[in-house]
């Protein structure tokens, strides 16, 4: 059995099919002898199917590799032992006592790394996840007389920029609010580390259609079986990038773990390239008549149209070898091809406006600083943005509705938005574009200050009216 090195905070489908998926072939691979422990942080759910399978379960990976349909089942056994924090207070208190345990891996939701000032020392656990953590630390530190050795590694995959700063900044401010000693804060700033990391990797969870054929094929019944998609990244950012990777060396076993002491390359390589795609991508697509992203791969008009946009447009703008990013895109649209993965496109529409601002606007605005002219496709994708918010109607829950071709479609965001878009109903292109253009609350600038980014968006909005986004596509394209 491998040794407990890891105590992790989270159950969920995400980190079984993803950091234990990872660990596990590196103990296979002879890498490392690395264990883990689950808790299982919140009050509601069960431990039982964990426990009832010693721990062990299996993951599957389909999707496209190289240009092939690939198909992965492994069974997955480095967690090695699992506690409910409220049920087992006891056994999970003790993982704090464990000589070998060096790594905390997290994933508690967005809403997990926050700082709750009702939290307290004498809660068994405290409330909060930063709350549990800090409480796990200091009675570590009590266990092992503030040895320096047995510091802990904190690694948070939650999805929140700077997981691990924040993650810091709360502990610190929990043990200040609990007045405890300088010797552990000292401890804490020297002994311990908290990175920040990027993860990556489509885990859909369950595979309730497929499950029988996965249990015919291992023998026995899996009721923890985890479905997810081959590709998987891992960036790993710490001012001591050599220490956590001599520590936990799963890039050695070949899994696609990146150490870094600046993630910021790798995460603007990954919200302009695989969230740019689909943010730039998503209006013109779902007005032309598609519903999913495998098939907007699929259909050649608006592949064409994607594949211009990512690696003409979008790509040149991304901070790393230019090589690094084209390999990093193809895997992407291979993402995309996946046949196994039904993504819906009104799902990535969700919130559009905030998204347009954080995903496409930073490559526009690059684009168009270094060549001192607008790229087409980025500001064309503006003009789709404004075609899919256009006219649309305020219903009672703050949506807007609106219709295509194919039937009647909601488009959902924050309040402010919704209220704005339907505020501009009925307006001339011109005036809505200047009107849209213009809401510095939204980008953070009046876009109509860039030379002829008005006139642009004008023109192809009402391209796509006269014409249809299909063919407005098929124009953009050709040209």
């Amino acid at each position: 059995m491998p040794q407990l090195k890891v105590l992790q905070y989270g159950e969920g489908n995400f980190l079984r099919g993803f950091a234990d998926w990872m660990i596990d072939a590196a103990n296979r691979a002879g890498v490392t002898d690395i264990g883990v422990a689950i808790c299982k942080p919140i009050e509601y759910g069960s431990l039982d199917a964990l426990k009832a399978q010693d721990c062990a379960y299996n993951v599957v990976l389909k999707g496209i590799v190289d240009g092939k349909a690939s198909e992965n089942l492994q069974t997955v056994k480095s967690v090695v032992s699992c506690a409910d924090c409220y049920a087992e207070y006891d056994k999970y208190a003790a993982y704090a006592r464990e000589s070998v345990l060096r790594f905390v891996i997290s994933n508690t939701t967005e809403a997990g790394i926050t700082y709750d000032d009702s939290d307290r020392l004498s809660m068994a656990p405290p409330k909060s996840f930063p709350g549990k953590l800090t409480k796990l630390l200091y009675e570590r530190y009590i266990a092992f007389n503030g040895d320096m050795d047995k510091g802990l590694i904190m690694l948070p995959v939650e999805l929140i920029d700077d997981n691990g700063k924040k993650l810091k900044e709360c502990v610190f401010k929990l043990a200040s609010l609990w007045e405890l000693p300088e010797g552990f804060i000292a401890w804490l700033d020297s002994a311990c580390l908290f990175c920040s990391t990027l993860v990556d990797r489509i885990v859909t969870g369950y595979p309730a259609t497929d499950a029988f054929k996965y249990w015919e094929r291992l023998g026995y019944e899996d009721k923890l079986i985890v479905a997810g998609e081959p590709f998987a990244l891992w960036v790993i950012e710490s001012d001591k990038p050599e220490l956590v990777q001599a520590e936990f060396p799963l890039d050695k076993a070949g899994n696609p773990v990146i150490f870094t002491d600046n993630m910021r390359p790798y995460r603007e390589r990954k919200v302009r390239v695989l969230n740019g795609a689909h943010t730039g991508t998503v209006p013109a697509a779902y007005l032309a008549g598609l519903d999913t992203v495998s098939e907007c791969v699929n259909d050649p008009v608006i592949r064409a149209y994607m594949d211009k946009l990512v690696y003409d447009e979008i790509a040149p703008t991304v901070p790393l070898p230019p090589d690094e990013v084209k390999a990093f895109a193809d895997a992407v649209m291979e993402r995309f091809a996946n046949p196994y993965i039904r993504h819906e496109l009104m799902s990535i529409a969700l919130n559009s406006v905030s998204k347009w601002k954080a995903r496409i606007l930073p490559s526009l605005l690059d684009s168009y600083n270094r060549n001192g002219k607008l790229p087409r496709l980025l500001t064309f994708s503006f003009a789709a943005l404004l075609a899919f918010y256009r006219d649309g109607k305020l219903t009672a829950d703050g949506s807007l509705a609106l219709q295509r071709a194919e039937g009647p479609y909601t488009v959902r965001d924050d309040k402010a938005v919704t209220e704005f878009f339907a505020g501009c109903f009925g307006m001339g292109s011109g005036e809505y574009v200047k009107a849209v253009a213009g809401n510095a609350a939204f980008w953070g600038m009046d876009l109509g200050t860039l030379d002829s980014f008005n006139e642009m968006v004008e023109g192809y909005l009402n391209d796509i009216k006269e014409k249809g986004m299909r063919e407005a596509v098929k124009m953009m394209v050709e040209a």
